[in-house]
């Protein structure tokens, strides 16, 4: 029964990932009670006048701890017009993801960030793998109106019905780590066709 289960979350996960760039449109719409990610706030920053030099600053910058990103951010207010549009959580959120993905390998820094494809360039974020991979098997009502913490959802992820999702050790603590900060939605903030099978893990 296990290894059934297995195979058709696999199979969906498959779909599921090949179809990923489609999100960005009409799904987009459907899920947007969901909170952004650090992939998608990051691209708005840059897209609101990021100077060249900033980006590129920001992209290299050395490894650093979700707080250390945070103070970093705060300072960059003025030179990073874009941040002043985000929220406390947001904010938090950006930081987090950060913490996770930066510095990019050198030749993935774009020589002119202007001209940059964003989506292309820059890691998928929390909310990417949430509606990637948690949806391929159960609706993702079930996921995102949870409020747990993180060890609650990294031993969730480490189950054997859940260990088969071909996510990397960092993307399921990114994934967890997002969902500690966004997830928790209340139930009359889902949209009603998104409602139904709602679960606990």
């Amino acid at each position: 029964m296990r290894a059934k289960y297995a195979i058709a979350c696999l199979a969906a996960i498959l779909v599921g990932a090949s179809a990923f760039t489609s999100l960005n449109a009409q799904e987009d719409d459907i899920f947007a009670f969901i909170p952004s990610g650090g992939r998608t706030l990051l691209t708005d920053v840059f897209a609101a006048g990021a100077p060249a030099d900033q980006v590129t600053a920001i992209l290299s910058g050395q490894h650093a701890s979700r707080d250390e990103w945070l103070t970093a951010l705060k300072t960059r207010t003025g030179s990073l017009p874009g941040l002043a549009n985000l929220e406390d959580h947001e904010l938090t959120t950006l930081a987090d993801y950060l913490s996770f993905n930066m510095p990019l390998a050198s030749d993935k820094i774009p020589a002119d960030p202007a001209s940059a494809k964003w989506d292309e360039i820059l890691p998928r974020d929390g909310r990417d793998l949430a509606l990637t991979y948690c949806q391929s098997c159960h609706i993702i009502t079930v996921t995102i109106t949870q409020d747990r913490t993180r060890e609650a959802w990294l031993g969730t992820m480490n189950k054997p019905s859940h260990v088969e999702i071909s996510t990397t050790q960092a993307e399921r603590e990114a994934l967890a780590s997002y969902l500690v900060l966004n997830a928790g939605i209340p139930i009359d903030d889902v949209p009603e066709d998104l409602r139904a099978g709602g679960a606990s893990y």
